[in-house]
């Protein structure tokens, strides 16, 4: 008896593997993907409407995800989104800070989007699912350092159909329903192609999803009534200078001379129209942030040339300086310079920019980039809101930076402000996309709060904002300029400068809410299991 073995060639073509690798990659590069669409959603792209698909895209991905791969899914979502978004913090030192920081900004998202993930096994999770994501921009607002809000979904839409939400509960409510707006389309779309798939469509599931969609949609136009650019207070003439600054040849203190000039020379330039008829007397003035790096109150030529330029011009004239006290941190401060009287009053930047203002951790940091030296002495933040009476209109004052913190400008209307101004100084980054993704921020707060918001920026883009967010004065990028416009002033209070932190609140108590029920849930079926476990042992 013989037997014949025949050998069998178990040897998969190198191929066969490739479909299952390419449907592992399909989600991570969806949650990339995701994220890129959130960041092309952004000034200066009037791409608004690109972040209800990019959500609609993140909702797909992270549904029904285990904790583990949601969090890498989300990681990778926060990465599309930052890295470009943030580019332009390397400007100017390179790219180790920049993805540093959207490397740690990301893991906000990332932890959003962990929690979007649980709560996707609840009914009507786009609700819960949005509730979180508030949650991670609340964190990232406050978290470390003071937070960073920069990238806040809220300050995409400044040319959006959501805008008007900002004046019922601002930045935290208006990036919830675009967030729920985006999980209720895809939630929509799931249910349609499973009822095209199994010829079911369980009627409160397709309902509630429809909601999440619509919902939004409709409270956008119901707030529309709020968006006012009417005059309550009468109307100001206001100037914003852009004294523009050096681009090349010149050392440190010769450029900061240089930046005064730039801005005294163009406020007499200014005096001069109105002397001929050219624009109409301005009622005050506003210079940028930093527009004198020189410490007027120490330095006596700085002090007589801004002297000399205000008496000029012959109205009251905020200046942004450098207050360099004799010992302590610097001030980055803003001063009401009278043609009469000189400087009568001053603001102090209350938020100050962690490694751009000041050095967190400096010895830690200096390892990883020697350029944390450049900010030779920390500047400290003031404690005091800022709101000017300038020729009798009430100018409150958010400087730079401070415009992605809600409490900054919401601090200033409450205390009286009838018109906004945020002074900045973006010279540092260049042509990027900064200066337009904070002058995306003041046409929201402008919104948000109802008052008109003028931005004069040392070398632009400067701009006069009404209070229904449009803009209708705009200077180029590294060009002297002066707007002038008359603004409505107004004094009435919107829901959400009223509700202030409340919104914000109940969406947090709505995702705590979610995450608990989900972890409860947990708690009670491992009990359950080792109960049951327990029995069959005994038996």
């Amino acid at each position: 008896m013989s037997a014949t073995i025949t050998s069998v060639d178990t040897t998969q073509p190198a191929s066969a593997g490739r479909p299952l690798l390419l449907r592992r990659l399909v989600r991570p590069a969806a949650a990339a993907l995701s994220g890129v669409l959130l960041y092309l959603s952004f000034p200066p792209r009037p791409l608004w409407w690109l972040a209800l698909p990019a959500f609609a895209l993140l909702g797909w991905t992270l549904r029904g995800r285990r904790p583990w791969a949601a969090l890498g899914l989300g990681y990778l979502t926060g990465l599309g989104f930052l890295v470009p978004l943030l580019i332009w913090t390397g400007e100017e030192v390179g790219p180790v800070p920049w993805l540093a920081l959207a490397a740690v900004e990301a893991l906000f998202v990332a932890a959003a989007c962990l929690g979007i993930a649980l709560v996707s096994r609840l009914p009507v999770w786009p609700v819960w699912g949005a509730a979180v994501w508030i949650a991670g921009e609340a964190a990232r607002a406050r978290a470390p350092f003071g937070g960073f809000p920069w990238g806040k979904i809220a300050f995409g839409q400044a040319d959006g159909f959501f805008l008007p939400l900002a004046a019922v509960g601002g930045t935290p409510l208006l990036s919830f329903a675009v967030v729920l707006c985006g999980f209720g389309l895809y939630e929509t779309v799931r249910r349609l192609l499973v009822r095209r798939r199994t010829g079911e469509l369980p009627l409160r599931a397709a309902a509630a999803a429809l909601l999440c969609l619509l919902v939004p949609v409709v409270s956008g136009l119901a707030a529309r009534p709020l968006v006012d650019d009417s005059a309550e207070d009468g109307t100001a003439t206001v100037a914003a200078i852009q004294g523009n600054v050096p681009r090349l040849g010149f050392d440190f203190n010769a450029q900061r001379r240089a930046v005064l000039d730039n801005h005294a020379h163009r406020t007499e330039a200014l005096a001069d129209d109105v002397s001929a008829g050219k624009v109409p007397q301005p009622d005050f003035v506003l210079w940028p942030e930093n527009s004198s790096d020189l410490d007027p109150y120490r330095n006596p030529d700085a002090r007589l040339v801004i002297d000399d330029a205000v008496k000029a011009i012959g109205v009251p004239t905020v200046v942004g300086a450098v207050v360099t006290p004799e010992t302590g941190k610097l001030r980055n401060t803003l001063i009401e310079w009278d043609p009469a009287r000189g400087p009568v009053d001053t603001y102090d930047k209350r938020h100050v920019q962690p490694f751009g203002e000041y050095i967190p951790l400096r010895p830690l940091v200096r390892i990883f980039s020697s350029d944390v030296d450049r900010v030779r002495r920390d500047f400290g933040p003031g404690h005091k809101v800022g709101v000017f009476d300038l020729a009798g209109t009430k100018v409150g004052l958010v400087t730079c930076y401070e415009a992605a913190f809600d409490d900054a400008a919401r601090d200033t209307v409450t205390h009286g402000a009838q018109l906004i101004s945020v002074p900045s100084n973006n010279a540092t980054f260049g042509r990027s996309e900064m200066t337009y993704q904070q002058l995306a921020m003041s046409r929201v707060r402008a919104v948000e709060h109802s008052r008109p918001v003028v931005v004069p920026v040392t070398s632009g883009v400067s701009a006069v904002i009404m209070p229904d967010g449009r803009i209708v004065r705009q200077t180029k990028m590294f060009t002297p300029d002066a707007l002038v416009a008359e603004v409505p002033l107004r004094s009435s209070l919107t829901p959400a400068t009223r509700l202030g932190v409340w919104p914000e609140a109940a969406l947090l108590l709505l995702a705590a809410g979610a995450l608990g029920t989900i972890t409860l849930g947990a708690v009670r079926g491992r009990r359950q299991r080792n109960a049951d476990q327990g029995a069959v042992d005994a038996g």
